[in-house]
């Protein structure tokens, strides 16, 4: 009986075969899903030991997982391995230092696919700022991450005008009703704040771009 449950999401049948073949025989149950939407559904059925995710993919985006996956305080513990042939399609969204993840570009040996499913291991295992705390504490919590996220970046700039962005928007909610704050509305302002956290590691991109372009000029 395998003890590790490994899911696969890969859009190519030979991606997925040659998981398959490169993991030691015995150890894992490997779970195959052609698209996006597919793999999405297993996550949360399956009780997996590893994601293994292929950033582009039909019906829903290997980003769109992503987003889903870490925007829940359980599934973004399951160690996760992102797979691309290209890795600029990958930083283009999620900036480096891959803290919480561990990329494995394509093609790969077994030797490449084995050290990044342990370095993924060894990642989901770090703490992690809280996501969600049912009640009046989520949005301060979410607040807080997000903020401190954005603070310790190097470029000041974006940083500043950022933050405040993301301290307005996150910050909405902080006089909720008294019936409290429904699951589904957390779920949904935890999407917000991943996609929100995307779009300035973007911008904190291009400005670095810009500044190292009129460094140049300057000389």
């Amino acid at each position: 009986m395998a003890s590790n449950k490994i899911l696969v999401i890969d859009d190519t049948t030979v991606v997925r075969v040659k998981v398959r073949e490169m993991l030691p025989p015995g150890n894992f149950e490997v779970l195959e899903a052609k698209d996006g939407l597919e793999g999405l559904n297993f996550i949360l059925q399956e009780k997996l030991s590893l994601i293994m995710l292929d950033f582009l993919l039909p019906k829903m985006s290997g980003w769109e997982v992503f987003q889903k996956v870490q925007a829940d305080p359980e599934l973004r513990k399951i160690p996760l391995v992102i797979m691309s042939g290209r890795k600029e399609e990958v930083t283009e969204k999620i900036t480096e230092p891959f803290e919480y993840f561990e990329f494995l570009g394509k093609p790969f040996d077994q030797k490449q696919l084995i050290g990044a499913i342990k370095l993924a291991m060894a990642k989901a295992k770090q703490p992690r700022p809280e996501l969600v705390a049912l009640g009046a504490g989520v949005t301060a919590k979410n607040g807080t991450s997000s903020t401190s996220s954005i603070a310790n970046s190097k470029v000041v700039a974006p940083s500043v005008a950022t933050s405040s962005v993301a301290t307005s928007s996150v910050a909405t909610p902080t006089t909720p009703s008294t019936g409290g704050v429904s699951e589904a509305e957390i779920n949904a302002l935890n999407e917000k704040i991943v996609k929100m956290q995307a779009e300035i590691d973007g911008l904190k991109k291009q400005l670095t771009q810009v500044v190292t372009f009129i460094k140049q000029k300057i000389k």
